[in-house]
């Protein structure tokens, strides 16, 4: 009996001093929607895209070889030059074209002397032929003889233009106006005729995609492609498909993307793209509608009892600049308000 007064006094001292303790704060009353302004989130139907690798090249490429085998004595050209149709960009010297041209120029001299002296001996036999010396049969052989010497004289100046030209083809040319992507081989590298000495760029500047064929049916020539603006200098967000090619390498279909204002210093430059492949629901929303703290989006959902409370959602691009894709966050039906300025 004596421990109940003790236990009395005990919870008797406990509530004094919780009555004495700090207060609990108070629960901040949730803000109040504001009446005008409001969106209900809807399913909406948008382009359904699928990113492909994609890579900035010009329509044909032309490559400058060699047409003699010998030694690249020149290179006139580096990768990043801009060149014209038939610049000479690099020089090809075969030794053994030199000393045969040299071997047909004398061949060309000994034929000459050859027909000089006929021509000299069919000059005298008509003179004499002409005096009753000489009878008709000598005066044909001798003419025979005159025209031999002259068509061998001929045809030994004709080599010797032939061996000369084969020479001049150790000239590479540019075969298009361009700009030079490759030029790796160093003067002094011994080449074979077909060799290719540079690489030039040829025909206007697109963006070239590749996709699987099972999807590439669904492309058209015309077709809206969104390109990533920051890999093309920021000047550039979408472009048309203007060509699709018809064969399928290694399972992928090739097609060429044209766009106004596309750069021309980085050929090869991946760049990536989305192609249309279909539709789907979505849903979207002004971008007015989202605030963005320390890298997190918000919205502000209006609850069934007037109230505003912020959740936070994921987002990406929308179908234009002003919308935002919602990923999660969000269902259709919830109503939002634009977010309050801090």
């Amino acid at each position: 009996m004596a421990a109940r007064p003790l236990l009395i006094g005990a919870l008797g001292a406990g509530l004094l001093l919780s009555a004495c303790g700090p207060a609990k704060p108070v629960a901040p009353a949730a803000a109040q929607a504001p009446a005008a302004g409001g969106l209900q989130v809807q399913l909406q139907t948008v382009a359904d895209l699928k990113p492909v690798p994609a890579t900035l090249t010009t329509r044909d490429m032309a490559d400058a070889r060699a047409r003699i085998s010998g030694t690249l004595v020149r290179l006139l050209v580096k990768a990043g030059d801009v060149v014209r149709q038939g610049q000479l960009i690099a020089t090809v010297k075969d030794d053994r074209l030199a000393f045969q041209t040299g071997a047909y120029d004398a061949q060309v001299s000994a034929a000459a002397a050859q027909a000089a002296a006929a021509q000299a001996d069919l000059a005298r036999t008509r003179d004499l032929f002409s005096h009753g010396v000489y009878a008709q049969a000598r005066l044909d052989q001798v003419e025979a003889q005159s025209k031999s010497a002259n068509g061998a004289l001929a045809a030994a100046r004709a080599q010797r233009a032939a061996s000369a030209e084969q020479g001049a083809q150790g000239a590479v040319l540019a075969p298009a106006s361009g700009r030079v992507l490759t030029a790796d081989v160093p003067a002094g590298s011994v080449v074979m005729p077909g060799q290719s000495i540079a690489k030039i760029t040829a025909g206007p500047v697109v963006v070239r995609i590749e996709l699987p064929e099972a999807e590439a049916q669904a492309l058209k020539v015309g077709d809206v492609v969104q390109l990533t603006a920051e890999d093309l200098h920021g000047t550039v967000t979408q472009g048309v498909i203007a060509q699709i090619y018809p064969d399928v390498t290694a399972g992928q279909v090739t097609a060429d993307v044209t766009a106004p204002g596309l750069p021309q210093d980085l050929v090869g430059q991946r760049v990536r793209a989305q192609i249309k492949i279909g539709q789907r629901k979505a849903l979207v929303i002004p971008r007015r509608y989202i605030a963005t703290r320390f890298g997190v989006d918000y919205v502000s959902i209006v609850r069934a009892d007037g109230t505003a409370s912020e959740t936070p959602v994921q987002t990406t691009a929308g179908p234009s600049a002003d919308q935002a894709e919602i990923l999660s966050g969000l269902r259709a039906g919830d109503t939002l308000t634009p977010p309050v300025v801090r």
